[in-house]
């Protein structure tokens, strides 16, 4: 195993200060130096490290993105049929580690921003197209052609609709409610006339 680079400890500290950040002052209005100073850092090294406000929103991006992939595939790793993979897509988006107001408040403000700003939209692109994917693949085993979309659509919007909700939460966020609750629309859903 090989030694943390300094470089790379500094990147994750200015990501995570930016989750913090953007959470407590907005993306529109936190300044690159309020960012740096909740890392114990200078603006200038933002500018190293990112060259801008956009391009460590796109890090800090990459990085949530990187963590929903990670709880998906351990959940995928665990799933023995089409019904247990879906729940995981679910339960992933609800994982612990990515499941907190900090980061339901990034990612709020990530879709209001990504429309004005080309790097933004292309990754909220590539985040929606891949939970769409995983949602249809599920549901193409799961129900008759004439449901999946409308279920699909459905279990894509409770979910934003539910971190929408959590982002302007003034209590603690539970996932393991929130992944119970996400189970229960599912199976709803899954065994309705929709």
């Amino acid at each position: 195993m090989g030694r943390t680079r300094i470089r790379d400890i500094r990147h994750q500290e200015l990501i995570e200060a930016t989750i913090t950040a953007v959470h407590q002052r907005g993306y529109a209005v936190v300044t690159m130096a309020e960012i740096a100073a909740l890392a114990g850092a200078s603006a200038a090294s933002i500018n190293y490290y990112f060259g801008s406000k956009e391009r460590l929103m796109e890090a800090t991006m990459r990085h949530l993105m990187t963590m929903l992939k990670e709880a998906m595939l351990e959940r995928y790793a665990l799933a023995k049929s089409p019904h247990d993979r879906l729940m995981a897509v679910l339960d992933a988006n609800f994982s612990d580690r990515l499941y907190t107001i900090e980061q339901c408040s990034l990612w709020v403000q990530f879709w209001g921003s990504a429309p004005y700003v080309p790097t933004l939209a292309r990754l909220h692109q590539i985040n929606r197209a891949r939970v769409t994917s995983h949602f249809r693949a599920e549901l193409s085993a799961l129900l008759p052609e004439n449901r999946r979309e409308t279920v699909r659509v459905a279990l894509q919007s409770y979910m934003d609709g539910v971190w929408l909700e959590a982002a302007q939460s003034a209590v603690r966020l539970d996932p393991i409610q929130a992944r119970a609750e996400a189970r229960k629309v599912a199976d709803l859903l899954l065994t309705s006339d929709v």
